[in-house]
């Protein structure tokens, strides 16, 4: 890879503090357009000066041809978006050639959810007479009551729990810190794992969750135990820790929540992040109208027609 492409990578992953999985999302994306480049300029360097917006074009009609999805093109686009403006940023380039370059629009993937019906149920499932048990429900109580990314339940620190406040801090993406609210549930839950987690806990350990070996639990289990218990309630496809954080935002939406304080609960940096459930909370009361309002049959009927 070359020296340009080599320090955006640098940057995006110790400055900017981008996920492992984000970070290795965009080298391979960028690696697929230095070949392009390479394979362009027919020599081992790439003459930036001459990287214009037809030149970029040019490697857009590639995607297209492939038979790439354009939610694919899009997230290539936005990898090279952000490598131009780096570089016109630190002067590696005069002017950023993808200023006019748009991106593919693409119909957004609505996100699963678990409908509320179905969380008690849920909730009721890991046993109260062992420390797994009382671990795994207060897992996914901190899941479902705060919407929490993964990354961030397993780095809870004990300091992080205020209990007395009902207040937890969460250390999101790129190291920003906020604070959640947590329901009753949530903290009975967690005072009554906290009471069986000092028989287990290394010395040394801070981290809130634990193995039942005393160690700071690791993504692969907690992703485990989630799935575990999801699989017996709902049939949805996604049984991930991410589909409680949906389904965290999706039932504040619908039940009238503002968006901008669902925004910041969830830790999004932008509000077009979290737009994606308000198409959520419409069908939400699409459903509730044509099963209650008397006209809704005769009106839907009538659109069914059109």
């Amino acid at each position: 890879m070359h020296t340009e492409f080599r320090d955006f990578i640098k940057h995006i992953k110790y400055q900017r503090v981008y996920s492992g999985r984000t970070v290795l999302a965009y080298q391979k994306d960028l690696l697929q357009f230095e070949s392009f480049l390479l394979d362009h300029f027919n020599q081992n360097r790439i003459v930036w000066k001459y990287v214009n917006k037809n030149l970029i074009r040019q490697f857009l009609a590639i995607l297209n041809s492939s038979g790439l999805q354009r939610r694919s093109i899009a997230r290539k686009l936005a990898a090279i978006k952000s490598f131009f403006r780096f570089m016109n940023h630190n002067g590696s380039i005069e002017s950023n050639p993808m200023l006019t370059i748009k991106t593919p629009k693409y119909d957004k993937k609505l996100p699963e959810f678990v409908p509320l019906q179905y969380i008690d149920d849920i909730m009721q499932l890991p046993s109260e007479k062992n420390f797994e048990g009382i671990r795994d429900r207060a897992i996914l109580e901190l899941f479902y009551g705060t919407g929490v990314r993964l990354s961030e339940l397993i780095n809870l620190t004990i300091s992080n729990i205020m209990l007395d406040e009902n207040l937890i801090r969460v250390l999101g993406k790129g190291e920003k810190e906020r604070v959640i609210p947590i329901g009753k549930s949530a903290v009975q839950q967690i005072n009554k794992y906290l009471d069986k987690r000092k028989n287990y806990v290394l010395p040394e350990e801070n981290h809130l969750f634990v193995l039942k070996s005393g160690k700071k639990m690791y993504p692969m289990a907690i992703q485990r135990i989630v799935n575990k218990y999801l699989q017996k309630v709902v049939e949805i496809k996604n049984k991930s820790p991410h589909v409680l954080r949906h389904t965290f935002a999706t039932h504040l939406m619908n039940q009238g929540a503002d968006i901008r304080a669902v925004k910041d609960l969830l830790g999004h940096v932008n509000l077009s992040t979290t737009q994606i459930y308000t198409h959520l909370s419409i069908d939400h009361l699409k459903s509730i109208y044509a099963r209650a309002h008397p006209g809704a049959k005769e009106i839907l009927h009538k659109n069914r027609r059109i």
